[in-house]
């Protein structure tokens, strides 16, 4: 007989039970692990008697509310895959757990609550820890309460519990291996000193900054096999969120692009191109709400009164908490919701090179920051009247290990994958931008018409690059002069006029920058401040590039009249 877990994994991938595609690469990764397990290369491995234990000790918990309180829990099959994965997977010699941290993201209203002060339970009495530390973490105290009462008020309403625990108002300890369960936020006092062998995150989303996740994790290690669980719905990520972070960060794990075997993800969204309106779409951020009638009617409901609204904010929440949609939602956002039309405007790169070789081309650089991120950027101005815009990042050595601590993006395999240079030593040494430009020209055959620069930083290095001949046109970087550029390029992705090469580089700095503007309604693009670690460079450099987009077009009208006179001819 197939384990529950399996069965629920093999039933999402064989398409006999409806996920989006983020979920069903987290059931996948349990397929293949489970193909894998025991090797050396691998050596976990799935032990079902311990992913029955969890399901067991559910059985002793009782629902809080509703038409079900007071019952026991049986956990439901969506539950039975996320808790079987955390709690089955093992060490094949020692049997300590496989996972040190798990992520859930789901809608509102799918159980998280219940589903987290059970395990916080089971952390605290059914995991046989001695002298546990447990934490219910939150962004404030009022919040941490709520999961702490939650767990609180389950232990004391489980008979099976309660006997084993000692419940305070604001600690549960337990009777013969002591230890303590209680409420962290960054306003608990005396934090020093932590020894946790669980937490559980709430909410992280709202989190402004990754204080208690990092206090937390700063304590990790000391435990055999200490366990945080950051659960969460979507969020908007104009805030620098660090949940957003977090959130990229796993769907690159079960997208296989980064390798974290300690790790467990399971993010339960609707796909891209899903009609947000279609019913039938929304179980696949609701596996819980969405499988009933009731609970489909009460997500259609908020549904229709939100878009019936026509308020921006209403249908901001109802996609963040009921679709479970990162959203940005803001009106100093540059794209906005329209990122969404950004993936599918990309083409390969091999696409993208037989599309552009041999064309003129507008360079435009971003050399600001020699110790961070840099770039350079190319714009094309193709038959059809298509722009097509790629970007190339420059990073020094010295600065990767800082920037993927803060920024979440792992520089090294984009470098790996050709997105990013990265140079040696503790600055980007602007010869290695002029290498890229040459190298590039040589190899696609690509005719830099002009090179746009910003003169803050640049004037030095535009200076040698007019030396060798190139065309060098002075960018200011006021409204007056970046408004024009920036809007048409955003006006282009909403009528689907630009083709990209798929950079993840790009895409990260498009959806991170903001805007500024004047009294007149001019533009520029932005930071939301000064010391924000999200990188708008790459876009920045080719705004810097479509300043000079009519000089391109001015060329190509020259060029086909100087055609038409020939073949006239």
């Amino acid at each position: 007989m197939v384990h529950p877990c399996t069965q629920y994994a093999l039933d999402a991938v064989n398409g006999n039970r409806v996920v989006g595609n983020t979920e069903r690469l987290a059931c996948l990764r349990h397929l293949n692990d489970l193909e894998r397990q025991g090797t050396d290369e691998f050596p976990w491995v799935f032990d079902e008697e311990r992913a029955n234990r969890i399901y067991t000790w559910f059985t002793y918990c009782v629902h809080l509310e509703g038409k079900l309180a007071g019952k026991p829990i049986f956990l439901e099959p969506f539950q039975q895959f996320d808790l079987g994965c955390i709690f089955g997977w093992v060490h094949r010699d020692t049997g300590l757990r496989r996972f040190e941290k798990a992520y859930i993201q789901e809608g509102r209203k799918n159980g998280k609550s219940t589903e987290m002060s059970g395990v916080a339970l089971y952390l605290m009495a059914g995991d046989h820890e001695e002298s546990p530390q447990v934490y219910c973490a939150a962004v404030d105290k009022n919040q941490a309460r709520i999961v702490y009462r939650a767990a609180k008020a389950m232990a004391q309403k489980s008979p099976q519990i309660r006997k084993r625990l000692k419940i305070r108002d604001y600690e549960i300890s337990h009777i013969s291996r002591g230890g303590q369960m209680r409420a962290l936020s960054k306003d608990t006092k005396n934090k020093d000193g932590l020894n946790p062998s669980g937490a559980v995150v709430d909410e992280y989303h709202a989190h402004p900054t990754s204080e208690i996740y990092d206090l937390i994790w700063s304590a990790w290690g000391q435990r055999e096999q200490a366990l945080m669980l950051i659960i969460t719905t979507a969020g908007r990520y104009i805030d620098n969120s660090p949940c957003f972070k977090e959130y990229q960060f796993c769907k690159q794990i079960l997208k296989n692009e980064i390798a974290n075997e300690r790790y467990f993800a399971v993010i339960r969204e609707m796909d891209e191109g899903d009609d947000e309106h279609n019913p039938d779409n929304w179980i696949k951020a609701n596996p819980l709400r969405a499988s009933t009638p009731e609970g489909l009617a009460r997500i259609k409901t908020q549904h229709d009164e939100a878009f019936n609204s026509k308020d921006p904010d209403k249908i901001v929440t109802f996609r963040t908490k009921n679709l479970n949609v990162w959203t940005v939602g803001s009106e100093k956002s540059y794209m906005g919701d329209y990122m969404q039309l950004w993936d599918p405007l990309g083409v390969s790169r091999k696409e993208f090179i037989e599309l552009t070789r041999g064309r003129q081309c507008l360079v435009g650089v971003d050399l600001s920051k020699v110790i961070d991120l840099t770039a350079d950027g190319f714009v094309f101005l193709l038959d059809d009247g298509r722009v097509a815009v790629c970007a190339q990042g420059f990073i020094p050595s010295a600065a990767v290990e800082r920037h993927e601590k803060t920024d979440k993006i792992q520089y090294r395999y984009w470098a790996e994958q050709g997105w990013v240079t990265i140079t040696e030593g503790e600055v980007t040494h602007y010869s290695a931008i002029t290498t890229h430009i040459h190298d590039v020209e040589l190899d696609n055959s690509w005719v830099v018409h002009e090179l746009g620069y910003d003169p803050y930083n640049a004037t030095h290095w535009a200076n040698e690059m007019a030396d060798e001949g190139y065309t060098t046109v002075e960018i200011r970087q006021g409204v007056q002069t970046l408004s024009e550029p920036t809007k048409l390029f955003r006006a282009m992705v909403i009528s689907g006029q630009i083709v990209h090469d798929g950079s993840p580089l790009l895409k990260n700095a498009l959806s991170n920058a903001m805007t500024v503007s004047d009294n007149n309604e001019n533009i520029k693009l932005s930071k939301k401040n000064i010391s924000d670690t999200k990188r708008i460079d790459p876009i920045a450099a080719i705004i810097n590039a479509m300043v000079r987009l009519e000089s391109l077009k001015s060329l190509r009208d020259i060029s086909e009249d100087i055609m038409s006179d020939e073949w006239g001819m």
